[in-house]
């Protein structure tokens, strides 16, 4: 499967992310970022229940509110660390979310670590 191009600053925000989670040892394996994409899809967070996030991961896709420029790094190495999670815990991640919810998901709180750098 062949990705997109990335733009410019698109590729230097991945890189940006990638080298803050690749100080991380959360998984045997680093991040893989070859078909992440960062894609502006204000439309997605108009859907219910979605409404209250301002980014969001898909597999290799990284959803935005907003434009990238207008994104922090932080966010970006949180979904990213999202991306990272799925690499390596694919279904068992997204089913956690329905028997352990957000707030206090695991997986929600290694990518706020992963964020905040810890």
């Amino acid at each position: 499967m062949r990705v997109a191009r990335r733009s410019p600053p698109e590729q230097a925000a991945l890189e940006r992310a990638k080298a803050r989670l690749d100080r991380l040892d959360f998984y045997p394996l680093p991040v893989r970022t070859d078909r992440v994409r960062i894609l502006h899809a204000p439309w997605f967070f108009r859907i219910p229940g979605l409404r209250r996030f301002v980014g969001y991961e898909l597999g290799p896709l990284i959803l935005s509110k907003r434009p990238l420029e207008a994104v922090s790094d932080d966010l970006i190495v949180h979904e990213l660390c999202h991306v990272w999670q799925s690499q390596h815990e694919h279904a068992r991640m997204w089913l956690s979310y329905l028997y352990l919810g957000y707030r206090h998901n695991p997986y929600e709180v290694m990518a706020r670590r992963a964020a905040h750098g810890q």
